[in-house]
């Protein structure tokens, strides 16, 4: 497995063919600078998975705007997703609720969504799978990439190192969805992290 982003940019100098990566992706605006890096060099296509968003109109909004991002970026991509089990991420939380972002709670979030990933690609014979989730700077790259480490044992299934927010790539997804008008929110995605923010932009 790679271990740092020189590495993974050696990597991609060095590929012969295409593999096919499952791209795990939160949103569109995540999803932006990730999939204009590798789309070049992966065939690519986009995993949405997020039990965690809530409510389900803005999972289901998110859900909306990768889908067309997709079709004006490159009409080659493909967005599959799977059902909605909030109860899955309540599960998966339960205990570490109240910790705040940045903590365990966040940890067993990103291990929900990438053990579905990595079952998902598994299961439809995939080369790569990896997640636009380290392009954000309130993210735990190292975590990430543990959690991905653990899972491409487990499934056995090549994980693709990630830190996304290199090179400026966390800027650059803020310029593409300027540029495509994309949906952009102010906070992570599950309750606990609108709550936090609402409290946050209160005291502002």
């Amino acid at each position: 497995m790679l271990d740092s982003y020189k590495e993974f940019k050696e990597f991609l100098s060095t590929l012969e063919y295409r593999p096919k990566l499952l791209l795990h992706s939160c949103c569109a605006p995540c999803s932006s600078h990730v999939i204009l890096l590798l789309k070049d060099y992966f065939d690519i296509t986009i995993f949405y998975s997020n039990d965690n968003i809530s409510p389900v109109e803005e999972y289901e909004k998110r859900l909306a705007e990768e889908i067309r991002f997709c079709k004006e970026i490159d009409s080659n991509i493909k967005v599959i997703f799977d059902a909605y089990k909030k109860s899955d991420y309540e599960e998966a939380v339960k205990g570490y609720e109240q910790l705040g972002e940045r903590t365990e709670r966040c940890y067993k979030c990103y291990q929900l969504r990438l053990e579905k990933t990595a079952k998902k690609a598994k299961e439809l014979g995939f080369d790569y799978f990896t997640t636009t989730l380290s392009i954000s700077p309130h993210k735990i790259t190292k975590w990430i990439n543990e959690i991905g480490k653990i899972l491409e044992e487990k499934y056995q299934v090549s994980y693709l190192f990630s830190d996304f927010k290199k090179e400026e790539g966390y800027k650059h997804s803020i310029e593409l969805s300027k540029k495509y008008g994309l949906y952009r929110q102010d906070y992570c995605g599950c309750l606990y992290s609108k709550l936090e923010r609402k409290n946050q932009n209160a005291e502002e």
